[in-house]
């Protein structure tokens, strides 16, 4: 049985991820803001105070960093109409935040046979695009490969394993309802990503379905 700490828990991916799992025998401890349905209560909006939010928590064998915002409104994330202040919230919860989590869970992760790290990016975060829409969150979801792939670099001689995972276009509240993909097909391709990682795969980049793809 592996015990999961996934953020985000409420709605949306984190939900089905956390119905997922459980309904895979495994134990999961979920984070939201309020800490409802006892989940942990975390707030992303200020990273700097994550590590004393997460100061109780027991060993997890995988943290899974789902948690995150779309950004400014739309017509406010172009680079000749930008949200200042809504870009910089956009890249603290996305991608400062996951970062800060996991250094906050490194010493917990390291009391397991097989510690993980896994973060839901986006397809949004490719580079070849050149699309000027939904630029706060483009960039942070870019960040947060870069960052998290030194990550993964650093952890490496611990064999503790850190990926990236493009959730596709997800029927979500952020994603809407004529998006492409369900989201407990989507989960369930994560936590068959999570469990099946070796060594070889740690700093990738992957679609939900298993495909290793581009930055």
């Amino acid at each position: 049985m592996t015990t999961y700490l996934i953020t985000g828990v409420n709605r949306g991916i984190g939900a089905a991820l956390m119905a997922g799992a459980t309904a895979r025998g495994h134990t999961v401890i979920g984070t939201t803001r309020d800490g409802r349905y006892g989940t942990v209560p975390l707030i992303f909006d200020d990273p700097a105070r994550i590590a004393a939010q997460l100061a109780d928590i027991p060993p997890v064998d995988v943290l899974i960093n789902n948690a995150g915002v779309i950004g400014p409104e739309a017509e406010h994330q172009t680079p000749l109409d930008m949200d200042w202040y809504g870009f910089a919230h956009t890249l603290s919860v996305n991608t400062l935040a996951p970062l800060a989590e996991a250094q906050a869970v490194l010493p917990r992760l390291r009391e397991s046979r097989a510690p993980r790290i896994v973060n839901v990016s986006s397809q949004m975060a490719w580079m070849r695009y050149r699309k000027p829409t939904q630029i706060a969150y483009r960039a942070s979801k870019s960040t947060l490969n870069k960052v998290m792939q030194g990550l993964a670099t650093s952890l490496e001689p611990d064999g503790i394993l850190v990926v990236l995972v493009d959730p596709g276009w997800v029927r979500t509240d952020m994603g809407g309802m004529d998006a492409d993909e369900d989201p407990d097909d989507v989960a369930a391709g994560f936590l068959d990503i999570s469990a099946g990682l070796t060594l070889a795969e740690t700093g990738k980049f992957f679609r939900f379905t298993g495909e290793e793809r581009e930055f």
